[in-house]
């Protein structure tokens, strides 16, 4: 086995895992190939949160194995750690690894970890440690190795420098917290990750300076439940406390909070984020229901109105932020009027977008046998009422950048494309090009994200990524800004 490939599905902390995993294989030995069909291992790090992420991830183990059935497949991550027998009976899977082994694969496809190898009665005393995957035991055994048990007390995972000419070479992310102590009702996430675990603070440091060193310009800090972070380390080790010593101890350009539960959203964090311009104006923080009733049945940690305090804190400091929810819609006995309420609720934040989806049951979760589950049908409708009701205000928040200067990272290296016509473009002139250029002409255009998470069109900016740079906004359509940069 000499080339491999490495498929990522799901959040950013899991991806962080896929870029550790792909560094380790290749400091193994093994070559990384462009595509799976053309490699001899194929990885897939996967997702579970959703029964569309399950069903995702069978549909690419099976269009490998059609279009390479020598590759050898191996499926880790928390499908796996979950239901390892369902996977392991798809043809062309080799290993299921969970991720209470995730960290050895390297060791486990050059050979080298001895009497590893389970067998299938093995199999089924480990499963006995994880309660998520007992549904998947009465499925069929087939040739796959298994290696999946309890999760570890320790992290694993510590990022690992990646080189600016591979894969993610323009924000990195950097996984410092993983698993969860709460338990919501829908989430399988606390069984196939196991419960909350620190990177120590060191390493967080003199991990944000390697990457720094390799040129990048902005480090996105994830976890599972990334406003945890420190609290089973001690107790005066916080997640205020990791980014004071970041910005304190290394000279990173920006740096960029992943998804942060409300209550973690604290007004020391609110200060210092509305103080420091290295720290993104960007804040994702779930309510997944707008209906203190639905929140209750979820065994969220909030009310209502404490998320409404947080968002209007953020917007009151900070008032060019992005502010980004994840929202559930058709949650075990979510009524009409609890859908109503929610939407109402939405409708008076300051949110500027969201993730909208709808509820999956997950096997070992309280919810999955609760009564009243909603009609796929119903809550696939009031999913497409709430994005629909986000859109209008993502909208007006790219019109409001309209003026403004920006500060923008190059994301693609500077590429001749044709500008799109006025017309295309909601009509009027052409603002963004700049003196001297018209829609339709072949020119430079760069593409970048602003601090405050808006993708900015850059026409004539020969620039390549990993620019930091200043823009200033002539025009916002299509879920874009064009702008020019500020010399």
């Amino acid at each position: 086995m000499s080339t491999f490939h490495v498929l990522n599905f799901g959040c950013r902390a899991s991806f962080a895992d896929g870029v550790a995993l792909r560094t380790q294989l290749v400091e193994a030995g093994l070559e990384e190939a462009g595509e799976a069909n053309q490699s001899d291992l194929a990885v897939l790090n996967t997702c579970t949160v959703t029964s569309a992420a399950d069903a995702e991830v069978r549909q690419v183990i099976r269009r490998i194995h059609r279009a390479n059935p020598r590759c050898r497949i191996l499926v880790t991550g928390c499908y796996a750690q979950r239901a390892p027998q369902e996977i392991a009976a798809l043809p062309g899977v080799a290993w299921v690894v969970g991720n209470s082994h995730k960290h050895s694969i390297a060791q486990l496809v050059t050979g080298v970890i001895p009497g590893c190898r389970r067998t299938p009665a093995d199999r089924g005393a480990a499963a006995q440690h994880n309660p998520a995957t007992q549904a998947a035991e009465a499925l069929p055994v087939e040739s796959a190795e298994i290696y999946v048990g309890p999760i570890p007390d320790e992290f694993h995972f510590a990022p690992v420098s990646i080189a600016p000419a591979d894969g993610d070479r323009t924000r990195p992310t950097l996984k410092i917290q993983d698993g969860c102590d709460a338990r919501c009702s829908f989430c399988v996430i606390p069984y196939v990750r196991g419960g909350s675990r620190s990177l120590a603070p060191d390493q967080v440091v003199s991990q944000v300076r390697e990457l720094e060193r390799c040129g990048f310009n902005e480090v996105v800090l994830s976890g599972i439940n990334l406003g945890g972070y420190g609290r089973d380390l001690d107790r005066r080790i916080t997640f205020l406390g990791i980014l004071e010593r970041i910005l304190a101890e290394t000279s990173i350009a920006r740096l960029r909070i992943s998804s942060i539960e409300p209550m973690d959203v604290t007004p020391e964090i609110i200060r210092l984020a509305a103080s420091e311009p290295r720290i993104a104006r960007h804040f994702h923080v779930p309510l997944q229901s707008g209906c203190d009733r639905i929140l209750r049945l979820m065994n969220r940690r909030y009310w209502t109105i404490q998320y409404a305090e947080r968002l209007l804190a953020i917007r009151e400091g900070i008032p060019e932020c992005a502010i980004g929810a994840d929202v559930m819609a058709g949650f075990p006995g979510e009524t009409d009027g609890d859908h109503a309420v929610s939407l109402r609720f939405i409708e008076a934040l300051p949110l500027t977008y969201a993730h909208v989806f709808p509820y999956s049951a997950r096997p070992s979760t309280a919810a999955a046998t609760m009564s009243g589950q909603v009609n796929g049908r119903v809550a696939h409708e009031r999913g497409k009422e709430i994005r629909s009701l986000v859109a209008a205000k993502h909208r007006n928040f790219l019109a409001a950048q309209v003026g403004r200067t920006l500060s923008v990272l190059t994301l693609e290296d500077a590429e001749a494309h044709r500008l799109p016509e006025p017309r295309e473009m909601g009509g009027g002139e052409l603002a963004a090009a700049g003196p001297g250029r018209s829609a339709g002409n072949i020119e430079p255009v760069a593409l970048g994200l602003s601090s405050n998470y808006l993708r900015v069109v850059l026409p004539g900016a020969a620039v390549p990524r990993n620019t930091l740079l200043d823009a200033q906004i002539g025009r916002a359509c299509d879920g874009f800004l064009y702008g020019r940069v500020v010399t």
